[in-house]
């Protein structure tokens, strides 16, 4: 009954998935939804395999150097690899999950330079911490809350002096003294200049104007000047002055205007007191966090002051009430069940015969793939589909507990170098296929990013003899035009087997076509790479909303470019420049798909010439459409008859300002 029983602070598995490792969780608060079910607010607590390579390294280095300072034990590889999966990373992230999801109860301490680690590996259901991880920032930091027992925190204590032995230690720089108890002034003296030294307080918060905004009222300036800081202020003056109560008045009360001492709760203002408050709900007493995400612009002493001031308010004692009458109103405790539902990755039932399996497609006589053994009571399935690994009774509950296996193994990382050797928990199916909300990042992207890579498909020589053998049956243009048809080629190959003895001998034709060096292609392309002209700007261009924004063409002798890159005006397949009231066909409101850099093709566009465009005039519309629809056929143009050349006129001559004369 008791360890079905779960209560706030437990450290508890949680099963998410049927293949994964348990999650584990601290229990923070056990809350009781609308349609009657419970659900408990955790702490996440992470294992080495949900964390990346490099912080894996820098966990090992930390390892390390804790070994060494705290001189363990030597261990063997396999307990220095059994000991990783002990090892946790808390942090302060929350999650709600359903309390029935809850397998038991485990152990989870803060590693203390005292402990043992073989310890860890002795007791089951134990684990330890020493680093926190933000899963936000990917960064693990030392906790704060460690506790600091060793030899090196120890104090050193000198040798007691003798009877009559003098003490040649300078106590000045020892210690400052602030007050001496053998002074000449009585209690009810020293009374009365604390009386004194408040009223100056509330004088002088009078007459301060931001102290008068703040404490409003005579009775809050008497209170905030009756705090400590007054005091303190009032026995310092005491003990500078000589307990002269004349020149200790004069001090307190100087030409100037009264001294006016401010603590922190006068010093904070409303809106940073909520916001402490809030972190405070938030981090707990880690005011290192609290400062640098919530007040940096406070330093950590101011905090700390802040916050022991804050606890003897009213306001204090009401967050205090309000919270106890919280936790009264949720649950305490709450009774989960032993699980005992057969899990999906069970290969052999318990009812069968030893020695079969009875998943489908599983081979016979595989062993264990952690500690090798053949013969188990149950079976698992385990890692990748294809690999057909399993695991016997006791390694799968190792697995599910500890997020890894008893020994290293291939599949589990053993034999990686450099950074990524750090044994990391063998991946399962559901992080295979890229669906576990653990997987490292980069280690996914490994998994789904191809790259992409040049291939030719060279053909055969018996290939290349049956296209031409076996013509009929292939039939090259009609596959041409339907490439996604099969071909049966075991038939064409049989076929060409029968006719090839039939065939000609003669040799045929073919024209060897030499091809030129790589280096004088450059040079070809280099001197025939046309120069950029400098485009007139002509009027602004309307602004189109729906535009779509298309990639600049790297400028470069054999990359992609454009035509428009190479010539500077764009052209389009008429060859008529375009006008600023034209819209372009990147002006398009239709919205196109976006290919990617690597999947698109090279441009190519054909400028007609002049000569061309005299050409087409002489088309009628359904040759063009004919050509269109055909464009691998030559286009035969009837040229008219030239025109008859007309004789030449006789040049007159120009005709002049002169006046024409008639003779009769």
């Amino acid at each position: 009954m008791a360890a079905n029983m779960y209560r706030v602070g437990d450290y508890v598995y949680f099963e998410n998935s049927s293949s994964n490792p348990y999650l584990i969780r601290r229990i923070e608060e056990l809350n009781k939804t609308a349609n009657g079910n419970v659900e408990a607010k955790v702490v996440c607590l992470f294992r080495r395999r949900d964390i990346s390579g490099n912080l894996n390294t820098l966990a090992d280095s930390n390892a390390r150097e804790f070994e060494e300072e705290s001189k363990q034990p030597p261990l063997a590889e396999q307990q220095k690899h059994q000991l990783k999966h002990r090892e946790l990373f808390l942090s302060r992230q929350f999650e709600s999950l359903p309390a029935t999801h809850i397998r038991g109860k485990c152990n989870v301490t803060l590693l203390n330079e005292t402990d043992v680690l073989a310890g860890y590996l002795e007791k089951e259901d134990c684990f330890f911490y020493s680093l926190v991880f933000d899963p936000v920032q990917k960064t693990l930091l030392a906790d704060q809350g460690e506790i600091r027992v060793g030899s090196k925190y120890q104090a050193e204590i000198p040798d007691k002096l003798a009877e009559g032995e003098p003490d040649t230690r300078v106590q000045e720089k020892m210690e400052t003294k602030v007050w001496d108890p053998d002074n000449q002034l009585k209690d009810t003296q020293i009374d009365q200049f604390l009386v004194v030294a408040r009223a100056v307080g509330t004088f002088a918060r009078a007459l301060d104007c931001s102290s008068s905004i703040r404490q409003p009222s005579l009775h809050m300036s008497a209170a905030a000047a009756s705090r400590d800081i007054t005091l303190f202020h009032a026995m310092d003056t005491l003990q500078k002055n000589g307990y002269d109560l004349a020149k200790a008045m004069s001090t307190l009360v100087p030409q100037g205007g009264p001294v006016l001492c401010r603590d922190e709760m006068e010093e904070w203002s409303a809106s940073e007191a909520m916001l402490f408050e809030e972190a405070l709900e938030k981090y707990g007493k880690d005011f290192n966090d609290i400062r640098q995400d919530f007040l940096p612009w406070k330093s950590l002493a101011s905090v700390v002051q802040f916050y022991y001031m804050w606890k003897t308010t009213d306001r204090y004692i009401q967050q205090k009430r309000l919270k106890a009458a919280e936790a009264d109103s949720k649950l305490k405790q709450v009774y989960i069940p032993t699980y005992t539902k057969p899990n999906p990755n069970q290969i052999m039932m318990p009812g069968s015969k030893p020695g079969l399996n009875g998943a489908a497609g599983f081979q016979k006589g595989l062993s264990c793939e952690s500690c090798h053994t053949a013969q188990s009571p149950q079976w698992y399935a385990w890692g990748p589909p294809n690999m057909q690994c399993r695991l016997c009774a006791s390694c799968w509950i190792y697995w599910k507990k500890y997020g890894g296996l008893k020994t290293p193994t291939q599949l589990e990382g053993a034999t990686r170098a450099g950074s990524e050797a750090g044994p990391r928990a063998h991946m399962t199916r559901q992080e295979v296929q890229g669906l576990s909300p653990f997987t490292r990042n980069e280690g996914r992207a490994k998994l789904l990013a191809k790259n992409r890579q040049t291939f030719i498909l060279q053909t055969t020589k018996l290939t290349r003899i049956a296209r031409r053998v076996c013509e009929d049956i292939l039939q090259p243009r009609r596959a041409a035009r339907r490439p996604y048809a099969s071909i049966n080629a075991n038939a064409v190959k049989a076929e060409c087997m029968i006719r090839l003895p039939k065939a000609t001998k003669s040799p045929l034709k073919s024209k060897v076509i030499p091809r030129q060096s790589l280096a004088a292609i450059v040079k070809d392309l280099a001197i025939s790479a046309p120069l950029k002209l400098k485009a007139s700007r002509g009027p602004p261009t309307p602004i189109n909303r729906n535009q779509v924004s298309q990639p600049r063409v790297a400028q470069s002798l054999l990359g992609k470019r454009g035509f428009d890159a190479a010539t500077g005006v764009p052209y389009p397949a008429n060859g008529r420049p375009y006008t600023s009231g034209m819209r372009t066909t990147s002006q398009s409101v239709i919205k196109r798909q976006k290919v990617s850099q690597g999947e698109a093709p090279n441009p190519v566009v054909f400028v007609a010439t002049k000569d061309t465009r005299a050409l087409r005039k002489h088309l009628t519309q359904s040759e063009m459409r004919r050509a269109a629809r055909k464009p691998h056929l030559l286009v035969r143009i009837k040229l008219p008859p030239p025109p008859p050349r007309s004789l030449p006129m006789p040049l007159l001559p120009s005709s002049t300002s002169e006046p024409i004369v008639l003779e009769d």
